[in-house]
């Protein structure tokens, strides 16, 4: 095997999607990455802007424990998911991805008042709107990647300014 080459593994998503019957916006990313999973929730990377952002854009100190990440979220009718459910994915490498199954979100749809959905990042919006734009009929709205891997915009001013957007439907 070449050394430059990872290999594929099949993963299941580990985390149950954040939402409850006030959500107005749903953010998904495209698969929780080995970090996130190491760490047990959504955008665990340390080096991860979500969080960050989010703290930001609303005004409040940066959300330390997985609970008070939920509370941000949720105080703010922001719902999380990610459009995968599983697939064969080499890290946590996008680009890498094969054989995707995605989400059902008809029961997020149903128990809460989402009339947004955001994809984090273009394989996101482009998984979203090949598989799930149809059963869904909600238009996916791009948003950069918050990962460090996303060197275009890496710069935090941007990706604050970017993700604003969230607002006008909350």
């Amino acid at each position: 095997m070449n050394k430059n080459k990872k290999e594929l593994i099949t993963i299941t998503h580990p985390f149950e999607p954040v939402y409850d019957s006030h959500s107005k916006i749903l953010i998904l990313g495209t698969m929780a990455s080995p970090k996130s999973i190491e760490y047990g929730f959504f955008y665990g990377h340390p080096q991860n802007n979500f969080w960050r952002v989010l703290a930001n854009i609303f005004d409040v100190g940066l959300p330390e424990s997985i609970d008070d990440k939920k509370i941000l979220l949720l105080k703010n009718n922001i719902a999380v998911w990610d459009v995968l459910h599983s697939c064969q994915i080499s890290g946590a490498d996008d680009s890498s991805i094969k054989n995707p199954v995605v989400n059902d979100f008809s029961e997020i749809l149903a128990k809460s008042k989402i009339k947004a959905i955001f994809t984090a990042g273009m394989t996101a919006t482009k998984i979203y709107n090949k598989y799930c734009f149809e059963k869904t009929g909600i238009s996916a709205i791009y948003l950069p990647s918050t990962s460090p891997a996303n060197r275009k915009y890496y710069n935090f001013d941007s990706l604050v300014k970017e993700y604003n957007i969230i607002k006008k439907y909350l």
